[in-house]
C-alpha cells in the first residue's frame, strides 16, 4: 500500500550520516550539558463511555489510528475500552507506597509525562561503584580468579569483537549466504551470514543454567520464576527450561538475531516473554557490572596512566528497547524483572514509583463488560490494560529498580511502537528526540503481527531511527565510550529479536533488511501442512479464483478491477443476496465503498472507525436481507469478533492475515439457519504473491499444486476434512 504518512520518509542527510564529521560534532559539544531527558508532552483522551444498550452484551476494542484516510459520517475513530483481567499488576498491588505524591493524577489522561529525577544520583553509572553492590566484591575476585571462564562469556566475547573495516564494509555491500538445519522443538531453521565464517549451532542434548553465563541473581530466582512452566516430565538435565525456552536462549545467548513466527498467546506466548526477559536482564547486568568495576579501577588508577582499557559503554545509556503492543505486556514484563531481581521473600527489591506504575498500566476487574464471549485467543491478546500510548524507562542496579527514568539514565525502555513514533517525531518538527536509540544493543519486538493491526509505518519509522549517531553528547565520556559507537556500527552489534505469531512479508522484510547483525540470522521457517481449511465446520464450496499479475506492485490493481469484471456480475442478482465481502486491507476497503456508492449498490459498511449506531444498523440490515452486500474489514474482525448473521455468500477479497480468521468468518454461516443450505458459497480471491497466507489457509502440499496450476480451484468442506 502506498505510505500514508509523509513524516515517515526522511532525507537521506539524517539516515546516512558520515562517521567523521559527526564524530568532531560531538567532540565539539562536551561544554555543552544537553538536558537528561526531551520528550514530548502527550494528552491522551479520556475512555469514551456509551452505552453498550444497543449491542447488548458485545464489548468494544477499536485502534487508534485513522491511517490516514478519511472516514465517512459513520465511521469516526473511537477510544478502546478497557477489557480487564486479574493480571500481574496483582504483584505490584501489595507493595507500599515509596513517597510519589498521593495527590498526582495516576490517570491516563495526565497532561504532562512524569520522568522521575528524584533518583537520579542513586542510579547513576557514573558516580557508583562495584564495592557499593551487594556481592560485588566477591564478582570481582571471582572475576580475577577465573579470567578463562570470564572470556568465554557470550556477552563478553560478542561486544569486545573488533570488526575490521574490510569485514564492514562485507556485510554492507554483500549479500548474505544461509543454510539450513531441524532441530526437535524449533523445527526447520534458516541461519544467514554475510561473513564467511557462519557458524551453525546445533541444539545442546544437555542444556542447563550454567552454559548461559547468568550473572549472579539470575542463577538462583530463574528456576523459581520459571517453574509454572515447567511440567514433571522435564529431563533432570535441563530442570529450569522448557523444550521451547532450551532451543530459544541456546540462539539468543550466541547473539544471533532471531525470528521466531509461531507465537501464540493462548500456548506459548509467556513463556516466550519468560525467555527473552531473562536474557535482556542478563544483558544488563553485566554491562553495568563492566562499567561499575571499571568506575573503582578508574579511580584507583594511578595518575598519567593509560584509560583506554575501560571503554565499556556506548554513546547513550539506554541498552535494550522492548517494543510491546499494550501496556498490561509492559505490566508483564516489569513483574518477571522484580520477579528474577529477588532473590527470596526477605530480600526485597527496592522498586521506585511502582504504585504510579500500577495506577497507570494497571487495570480494574470490575471494568470488564459483563456476559463478554469471545474466542480464547481474543481473551489472551485483549486481556488487562489495552491502551497503545505509552513508553517507560527502567534503570537496574542489582538492589534496586528505578522506572519511569529519563531515557538518558535509563538501562532498558519499554514502549509501544505508537509511543516511540510520538517522541522521536518527523522531520520538521522543534520537539523530537531520538538521540536514546544509538546506542541500543538489544532490540525486542514481541506480537510483531499486531502492529500490523494496529499500524505498521511506526514500527518503519522506529526502524530508521535506531543507532544513528546522536546530534548532542549529553554529558558521555568519550574516553569510557566503545569504539564500535564512535565508528558508528552500533547497528552490527545490535542483536534483534523478533516474536510473531505469523509469517508475513512485511514483518520479513524487517529481519532481512534492517538486521545487521554480524554474528548472523536465525530464523524459523516451518510450513504449515494443515491449513486453516480443516477447521471449517459447516459443508462449504469454497472457490478458489487465481489474479495474474505482472508484479507486485500491479496487484493491488489488478485485484480491483478483476473483482469489478468477474466476481461482482455473479452477485448482483437478488438471488445472491446476503454477501459478505471480507477486506483485509482499510484502503481497499475505502476503494470498494466509493465504488459501490457511484453504483448505486444496496449495501452496508462496517469498519473498525464506524460508530455502534452503525455498527448496529448494518447488521440489522444485512440480517434481515434489506441490505445485499456487507463491507466488512478485517481490522473491525480483529478488534471486535463479532458474529455476523445473516451470511450466505461469502467473498474474500484478499486471503485474511490470520489464518483462523478464514475459519471463523466461514463457521458464521452455521448461526444462519438450523440446516445447511445448499446455496451457499465462498469465493477467494488470490495471486502468486500471496503464498504464505494460501499455504496457512489450505497447506502447503495444496499450495504447490494451485500456484503450478492457472486455473481456478474448487475445493468442497463436508466439515470433517
Amino acid at each position: 500500500s502506498d505510505d500514508s504518512d509523509k513524516s515517515s520518509a526522511e532525507s537521506d542527510s539524517e539516515i546516512e550520516v558520515e562517521p567523521v564529521p559527526v564524530y568532531h560534532k560531538l567532540l565539539a559539544t562536551l561544554k555543552t550539558s544537553p538536558e537528561s531527558e526531551s520528550e514530548e508532552e502527550e494528552s491522551e483522551s479520556e475512555e469514551a463511555g456509551e452505552s453498550e444498550a444497543e449491542l447488548g452484551s458485545e464489548g468494544s476494542q477499536e485502534p487508534k489510528e485513522a491511517d490516514g484516510v478519511e472516514a465517512d459520517e459513520d465511521e469516526v475513530p473511537a477510544q478502546e475500552e478497557v477489557t480487564a483481567e486479574d493480571t500481574a499488576e496483582e504483584t505490584l498491588g501489595q507493595e507500599q507506597d515509596d513517597g510519589v505524591d498521593a495527590s498526582c493524577d495516576l490517570s491516563h489522561g495526565a497532561t504532562e509525562e512524569f520522568t522521575d529525577v528524584k533518583h537520579e544520583s542513586e542510579f547513576s553509572l557514573e558516580t557508583n561503584f562495584m564495592e557499593e553492590e551487594s556481592g560485588g566484591c566477591d564478582a570481582d575476585k571471582k572475576e580475577s580468579n577465573s579470567s578463562r571462564a570470564f572470556s568465554q562469556d557470550p556477552f563478553k566475547q560478542h561486544m569486545d569483537k573488533e570488526l575490521e573495516e574490510k569485514e564492514v564494509e562485507k556485510m554492507s555491500t554483500l549479500s548474505k549466504t544461509s543454510s539450513q538445519i531441524k532441530w526437535p522443538r524449533l523445527g526447520q531453521l534458516t541461519f544467514s551470514s554475510t561473513l564467511e565464517k557462519n557458524t551453525i549451532l546445533k541444539p545442546d542434548k544437555e542444556f542447563d543454567v550454567k552454559q548461559l553465563h547468568l550473572h549472579k541473581p539470575l542463577e538462583s530466582t530463574w528456576p523459581k520464576v520459571n517453574k509454572q512452566f515447567l511440567s514433571p516430565t522435564t529431563k533432570p538435565s535441563d530442570p529450569s527450561f522448557t523444550p521451547l525456552q532450551r532451543e530459544l536462549l541456546s540462539i539468543m545467548n550466541a547473539y544471533k538475531d532471531l525470528f521466531y513466527p509461531e507465537r501464540n498467546a493462548l500456548t506459548n506466548g509467556e513463556e516466550i516473554r519468560h525467555a527473552y526477559c531473562l536474557h535482556a536482564l542478563n544483558h544488563v547486568l553485566k554491562a553495568n557490572a563492566q562499567v561499575l568495576s571499571n568506575n573503582a579501577k578508574k579511580r584507583d588508577q594511578k595518575p598519567g596512566m593509560d584509560s583506554d582499557d575501560y571503554r565499556d559503554q556506548g554513546l547513550t545509556r539506554p541498552k535494550v528497547l522492548m517494543i510491546v503492543p499494550f501496556r498490561e505486556c509492559a505490566l508483564r514484563i516489569v513483574h518477571i524483572l522484580i520477579s528474577l531481581l529477588e532473590v527470596n521473600d526477605k530480600r526485597k527489591i527496592d522498586v521506585s514509583n511502582k504504585k504510579r506504575f500500577k495506577g497507570e498500566f494497571g487495570s480494574d476487574p470490575e471494568e470488564r463488560p459483563p456476559n463478554l464471549k469471545r474466542p480464547e485467543d481474543y481473551e489472551a491478546v485483549f486481556a488487562g490494560n489495552i491502551d497503545d500510548h505509552f513508553r517507560i524507562g527502567v534503570a537496574i542496579l542489582q538492589k534496586s529498580m528505578r522506572l519511569y527514568a529519563p531515557f538518558y539514565s535509563s538501562d532498558i525502555v519499554i514502549a509501544s511502537p505508537l509511543g516511540m513514533r510520538t517522541v522521536i517525531g518527523a522531520e520538521g518538527e522543534k520537539k523530537r528526540d531520538f538521540d536514546f536509540l544509538s546506542s541500543i544493543e538489544m532490540l525486542i519486538i514481541d506480537q510483531a503481527d499486531i502492529y500490523l493491526m494496529q499500524n505498521w509505518e511506526h514500527v518503519l519509522h522506529l526502524m530508521k531511527h535506531i543507532n544513528l549517531l546522536p546530534l548532542e553528547s549529553h554529558g558521555v565520556d568519550f574516553s569510557r565510550v566503545r569504539m564500535l559507537s564512535l565508528n558508528n556500527w552500533s547497528k552490527y552489534y545490535r542483536q534483534t529479536l523478533l516474536f510473531s505469531a505469523l509469517q508475513d512479508p512485511q514483518i520479513n522484510s524487517i529481519f532481512n533488511k534492517q538486521c545487521f547483525n554480524y554474528t548472523g540470522q536465525v530464523a524459523v521457517r516451518n510450513v504449515p501442512l494443515i491449513g486453516s481449511i480443516s477447521r471449517v465446520v459447516v459443508q462449504l464450496p469454497h472457490v478458489f479464483r487465481r489474479i495474474e499479475a505482472e508484479n507486485l506492485t500491479s496487484v493491488i490493481d489488478t485485484r480491483f478491477q478483476f473483482f469489478i469484471d468477474k466476481v461482482l456480475p455473479e452477485y448482483r442478482d437478488a438471488i445472491m443476496s446476503h454477501t459478505l465481502i471480507y477486506v483485509p486491507s482499510y484502503f481497499d476497503y475505502v476503494r470498494l465503498r466509493n465504488y459501490f456508492k457511484k453504483e448505486d449498490l444496496n449495501f452496508a459498511h462496517i469498519c473498525e472507525y464506524t460508530k455502534k449506531g452503525g455498527i448496529c444498523r448494518a447488521r440489522r440490515f444485512f440480517l434481515e436481507g434489506e441490505k445485499q452486500f456487507l463491507l466488512l474489514t478485517e481490522r473491525f474482525h480483529f478488534y471486535k469478533r463479532y458474529t455476523i448473521k445473516g451470511i450466505r455468500n461469502l467473498i474474500f477479497y484478499e486471503l485474511p492475515t490470520y489464518s483462523h480468521f478464514y475459519s471463523e468468518i466461514c463457521n458464521m454461516m452455521k448461526a444462519t439457519d438450523s440446516g445447511v443450505d445448499a446455496t451457499w458459497t465462498c469465493t477467494v480471491l488470490y495471486s502468486k504473491y500471496d503464498a504464505q497466507k494460501l499455504a496457512a489457509v489450505v497447506g502447503i502440499d495444496r499450495t504447490a499444486q494451485m500456484l503450478q496450476s492457472k486455473k481456478n480451484v474448487h475445493l468442497f468442506v463436508t466439515g470433517e476434512n
